[in-house]
């Protein structure tokens, strides 16, 4: 897939992905087959946005794509008083 320049603002930094791969929790949920089966319709699906979409209503892709979100997006410390 290549992305247009639209896309560009949701490309991933290499060195974020990175930390998808040293991730602990990531890697415990890969574990589950239920979800592997899931990521691997999606890698071979034709229309990959739609699939997420759908699969975007099961519980355990939505805990997987929260895990990979928080890890190369982590929330912003709101509300925090300097020290």
């Amino acid at each position: 897939d290549i992305l247009g320049e639209e896309d560009e603002q949701d490309r991933v930094p290499l060195h974020k992905l990175k930390l998808l791969g040293e991730s602990e929790e990531l890697r415990g949920l890969l574990l589950n087959p239920h979800l592997r089966q899931l990521l691997l319709s999606v890698d071979q699906a034709q229309d990959k946005s739609s699939l997420v979409r759908k699969f975007m209503q099961e519980p355990l892709f939505v805990e997987f794509a929260d895990c990979c979100l928080r890890i190369v997006e982590p929330p912003e410390k709101e509300n925090v008083l300097p020290e």
